[in-house]
């Protein structure tokens, strides 16, 4: 069995160096980033982050449980089914994920037209919430169904306000409109520019409700690379 690599943080007490010896091998962010909207099966994760064995994903998984930053559980009847969540300590990791977010996303090497998955889609649209609550000027909320690769709809809310902005995988309650798409266009739309006419004149994107709930929050969010 291989020993695990690490940055010395035990002997120069560097705060984080140590960070880095609990969550810096390669693919462990990401699966943070998996779980950060809620608990995963290991099928599920495996879907999410197509480039990773599952070999690989259970030893990431272990080693994560194994310094408390992931938890291994059963969800309560009637789903009984077996999923991994982070802590409350590891939930502190969205913060890190988003300021790393905006770093990477002002790298000219960055490659915006690739596909994400939909809880990506999402943290993205979480990390550039706050400057967009900034601007708000009304109250809205968008019920946001994207299409994952097996052809299954995923549920988020997004509730938009001067001054509030939250993103969650939970059902959107008295919605002013409803949004369908991939995650990829979610992000062009929202993100990277793409006008949402585009969008769903070339059947990318579909929109039910009140249209300028759609167009004010695309207003107010600013563009990845303006972050």
């Amino acid at each position: 069995m291989a020993t695990r690599r690490t940055y010395g943080s035990y002997d120069d007490g560097c705060a984080a160096a140590h960070a880095l010896d609990l969550v810096g091998d390669r693919w462990a962010l990401i699966v943070v980033r998996e779980l950060v909207l809620g608990p995963k099966r290991f099928a599920d994760l495996r879907a999410d982050v197509p480039g990773i064995s599952p070999g690989v994903l259970a030893q990431r998984l272990r080693e994560l449980e194994e310094v408390g930053v992931v938890v291994h559980d059963e969800l309560p009847p009637p789903a009984r089914v077996n999923v991994y969540d982070l802590t409350p300590w590891g939930r502190e990791l969205e913060e890190v994920l988003q300021v790393l977010g905006r770093w990477g996303a002002q790298s000219p090497r960055m490659p915006h037209e690739a596909r994400v998955s939909d809880d990506t889609a999402i943290l993205a649209s979480r990390t550039m919430g706050a400057q967009a609550a900034e601007v708000a000027t009304r109250d809205v909320t968008l019920r946001l169904l994207l299409t994952a690769r097996d052809g299954r709809d995923r549920e988020y809310a997004l509730h938009l306000a001067p001054g509030v902005c939250t993103v969650e995988r939970e059902r959107a309650r008295g919605a002013d409109a409803t949004v369908r798409s991939d995650s990829g266009t979610w992000t062009d739309v929202l993100l990277h520019g793409l006008p949402a006419d585009t969008a769903v004149d070339d059947g990318r994107m579909t929109l039910e409700g009140d249209r300028s709930a759609l167009d004010s929050v695309v207003e107010a969010f600013p563009l990845l690379t303006d972050a």
